[in-house]
């Protein structure tokens, strides 16, 4: 057993050592470490950022490959437009510090995803999105080890099955990203993209679908997120944690009628993720879930405040906590065990179950710990 421990990795800051760790700086790295891995048939783990993940006390009973490629390049994307460009980015890059160059570059696509902790590899496996702008929307491709067939190949965005908080490398294909190609515009004086979110138009203090200098965009999203401790500060015992805990249900508009009316609910037009079912009903199979109108988002985050779970709650005794500043994130105290994260994790399920009948999916990535 090495005697790193996990907890160093991540951004939760709890758990235990993995039996071997190997870090890869270059693409050739990376693929030696994944391949012979593979062929040794030890329980593996590749891990980014460890902004998403939750890891047992008592650690990992295997090989963890911790990525830590770097490197970007651009070209101008011609079968889009002369405004467009593709870059290619090595997956162990730190996302936040793409979207810091991407508007120093003049592009935009990414600014609305500002201060989003983690690595550029990862961030395809949960599609990410906030403000108004989601991966999905500038992905163009990944390039991709297969476990299995132990090929290179460059997978496109299509074929990705991209969703909210998911992929096709959530619904059971494995391996490695290794690149992770996107398409940004340049729409000419260092202007972003139309803002498409009411919260973050309004800190901004302009209309939906205007256009604001790249940097403004960043500076008010990082500024939104930090007020709800979502950027990583070690001065702040909030920011302690794997982001949103859990991801906002999807369910029927006949099953929302009865929540209470101030509920916020949004609608969905296309999903086959996050599904949720009154207590005791069976699980329908996914192809028998149509998407369309009759779908809506709910707000995981009012939910689990109007179970009476309210920020800053904490189990007596426990050094995990919800966030004082977010329902939405449990926190790491200071010194607390995955199994105090997950305890309260449980607990807020529990509680959102019993008010609502809903049952609230974690977010994060759980190795050796369930919920």
């Amino acid at each position: 057993m090495n005697s790193v421990p996990l907890s160093t990795l991540t951004t939760m800051q709890v758990g235990g050592p993995a039996r071997e760790l190997i870090t890869a700086t270059t693409r050739e790295q990376l693929i030696e470490a994944a391949l012979n891995t593979w062929d040794s048939n030890e329980p593996w783990l590749i891990l980014g950022g460890g902004s998403n993940t939750i890891v047992a006390d008592h650690g990992f009973d295997g090989t963890v490959i911790h990525v830590c490629t770097h490197g970007m390049e651009r070209q101008q994307d011609i079968s889009r437009s002369p405004n467009h460009s593709t870059i290619r980015i090595a997956a162990g890059v730190n996302w936040d510090e793409l979207v810091a160059w991407s508007i120093s570059e003049g592009l935009a696509g990414i600014e609305a995803l500002s201060g989003i902790p983690g690595s550029t590899g990862a961030a395809p496996i949960q599609n990410i999105g906030a403000y108004g702008q989601e991966l999905s929307s500038v992905l163009t491709a990944v390039e991709f080890l297969d476990r299995y067939t132990h090929e290179i190949s460059w997978i496109p965005a299509s074929e990705l099955a991209l969703g909210y908080r998911d992929s096709v490398f959530k619904q059971g294909k494995e391996g490695v990203i290794l690149t992770v190609e996107l398409s940004l515009a340049s729409y000419g004086n260092n202007l972003s993209a139309p803002i498409a979110f009411p919260q973050l138009a309004s800190a901004l203090g302009v209309e939906l679908g205007a256009q604001v200098s790249l940097e403004e965009v960043r500076q008010s999203v990082l500024a939104l997120r930090a007020s709800k401790g979502m950027v990583l500060n070690p001065a702040d015992p909030d920011t302690a944690s794997a982001g949103s805990f859990f991801m906002n249900p999807i369910v029927t508009e006949n099953f929302a009628r009865n929540l209470p009316e101030d509920a916020p609910r949004f609608p969905v037009q296309n999903t086959q993720q996050d599904r949720v079912l009154p207590l005791g009903a069976e699980v329908p199979p996914l192809a028998s879930v149509e998407a369309g109108p009759n779908l809506v988002k709910l707000s995981a985050a009012w939910l689990i405040e109007n179970a009476g779970v309210k920020k800053g709650y904490s189990i007596p005794g426990s050094k995990a906590g919800i966030s004082t500043k977010h329902t939405l994130a449990i926190t790491n105290r200071g010194g607390a065990t995955a199994a105090e994260v997950v305890g309260l994790a449980t607990y807020v399920q529990a509680m959102v179950q019993s008010h609502f009948g809903i049952i609230l999916r974690p977010e994060p990535n759980l190795i050796g710990v369930e919920i």
